[in-house]
């Protein structure tokens, strides 16, 4: 049995998710989660490693999808509930899923994709509940996950992990936070990326703590629940924490007080997946007496840096390596460099670091340097601390915790019939870490608002993808090589 699934079995009755359905314990969790397995595997014997992609809301169901899509020996690929039908298709096709799970709600959106591959779709709600079968034994060297994340090629790509990677990057951070199983996170984050999965979820469930799941953020609600006194833990991108301070902001005074002194009974308060701004974590220390934890990671390698539980946090810095984690910094020459106050390329070794890119090698083969993961961030060491100066590709964007693709942008725009072509930048924002902007030069004799080409692009990219502003211009501005200088096309849209 794998281990996260053994240490489940001694919690048994410890309460393991909340979400808006009820409350249920690790036994219950298990318990679904073999059932599930059972249907999946449909009188064989094991999975062997099959792709099964699951769409499900944010809830004790997707855990117990995934559980279940482990426990019959599959690899758990899940998906964006967010995600238009063009994305998630592409995701489909190119991990070779075997089979589809979802929730009903989602089933008019999948059908178009699996009736021309007939791939079996399963309906949460279908799945008998005291389902039995023999279950195969999965050991910690087998694919285990595989997530999504848009890389410089300019689409989606599959980022494979095994058991073994998955379990190090858990018990990294059960080690560096001291998790226990008297924590209680509330969880608001998406479940389709490490973030929402391993750090917030998998940590909680491998600590027998409780996972309080809420579908989707709302800041009041989230208020509401530091105020009921229960929550150990919180984690969130820094978006989410500015929404948090624009809602205290518009409280009247004595409540503004409750919702601080709530606040400041949590342990431990986390922000990661864009960079933290130092206004955002000096206002927040302010209204709740926390100093923000911020750390470093990516989907490829986990966490890699945080600062410290116990010691010093800095604002504007993601800390110090993570236990049973190694980084360096390179230069663009490939030397490590060993001085303090010199600014690189970081690299990392751990044993959380992915496999491999689906059906990627040579991709896969380039992102290494002697066995070094190169992650294309810049950071600078100073007195011993990380960090971020951004990213060594202008094409890569970091909004609201998400890391998306300019090039990816770019091509799906390049198809409406009455754009000639468009660059896509990433403009610093207080709110979202990096705005996504689009200059797009039209057809001729062609006209287009900005809202048309928003809502055009919303029909076939996730949300945080679709520009939030576009500037139509005669001509982008090019080198002699003809490649768009996007420096310049950057310093088009404002700052914030």
């Amino acid at each position: 049995m794998l281990p996260l699934l053994e240490r489940a079995c001694k919690h048994d009755q410890l309460s393991a998710i909340i979400d808006q359905q009820g409350k249920y314990t690790y036994h219950d969790l298990l318990t679904s989660s073999r059932n599930i397995a059972s249907h999946l595997l449909n009188g064989r014997n094991d999975l062997k490693e099959a792709p099964v992609a699951f769409l499900v809301p944010s809830s004790f169901e997707y855990v117990a999808v995934q559980w279940g899509i482990w426990q019959a020996g599959g690899v758990a690929l899940p998906l964006g509930t967010s995600h238009p039908t063009q994305e998630l298709e592409h995701i489909i096709k190119d991990s070779n899923a075997q089979i589809l799970v979802t929730h009903p709600e989602f089933e008019d959106l999948l059908l178009p994709i699996t009736t021309p591959y007939a791939l079996p779709l399963y309906l949460t709600s279908e799945i008998p509940r005291s389902e039995k079968s023999t279950l195969p034994n999965v050991n910690s060297h087998r694919h285990a996950m595989i997530l999504y994340t848009s890389g410089t090629t300019g689409t989606p790509r599959g980022v494979v992990f095994t058991h073994q990677s998955v379990l190090a990057q858990i018990t990294t951070l059960i080690e560096a936070w001291q998790w226990t199983q008297n924590d209680h996170i509330l969880h608001v984050l998406p479940l389709h990326h490490t973030h929402g999965i391993v750090n917030a979820l998998l940590c909680a469930l491998w600590a027998g703590a409780t996972c309080e799941i809420l579908p989707k953020f709302e800041a009041i609600e989230v208020w509401n629940r530091f105020i009921r006194n229960d929550i150990t833990l919180f984690m969130a991108v820094p978006t989410i924490y500015s929404k948090l301070i624009s809602a205290w902001e518009s409280t009247p005074e004595q409540e503004r007080l409750r919702m601080s002194n709530a606040c400041n009974k949590l342990r431990l308060m986390v922000s990661g997946s864009a960079a933290l701004p130092t206004d955002v974590f000096e206002r927040w220390k302010h209204i709740s007496g926390h100093q923000l934890l911020e750390r470093y990671g990516m989907t490829e390698i986990g966490m890699a840096l945080s600062n410290p539980l116990h010691g010093e946090r800095r604002a504007g810095s993601v800390g110090l390596p993570l236990p049973k984690i190694e980084v360096r910094l390179t230069n663009t020459s490939g030397q490590i460099l060993t001085e303090e106050n010199q600014s690189g390329e970081i690299q990392v070794r751990s044993p959380g670091i992915f496999k491999e890119y689906l059906g990627q090698p040579e991709t896969t083969k380039k992102a290494f340097q002697d066995g070094w993961f190169c992650t294309g961030d810049e950071a600078l060491l100073e007195d011993g601390y990380y960090r971020i100066l951004g990213r060594s590709s202008i094409d890569i964007i970091k909004t609201g915790g998400y890391k998306v693709s300019a090039l990816e942008i770019e091509g799906v725009f390049s198809t409406h019939p009455l754009i000639e072509e468009c660059a896509v930048v990433g403009v610093t924002d207080k709110e979202w870490g990096e705005k996504v902007c689009a200059a797009v030069v039209l057809r001729s004799n062609s006209s287009l608002l900005p809202d048309h080409l928003r809502h055009w692009g919303k029909e076939r990219l996730a949300p945080y993808k679709v520009p939030c502003e576009f500037l139509i211009v005669t001509e982008l501005p090019r080198n002699v090589m003809g490649k768009v200088i996007k420096t310049t096309v950057k310093n088009w849209f404002p700052s914030l």
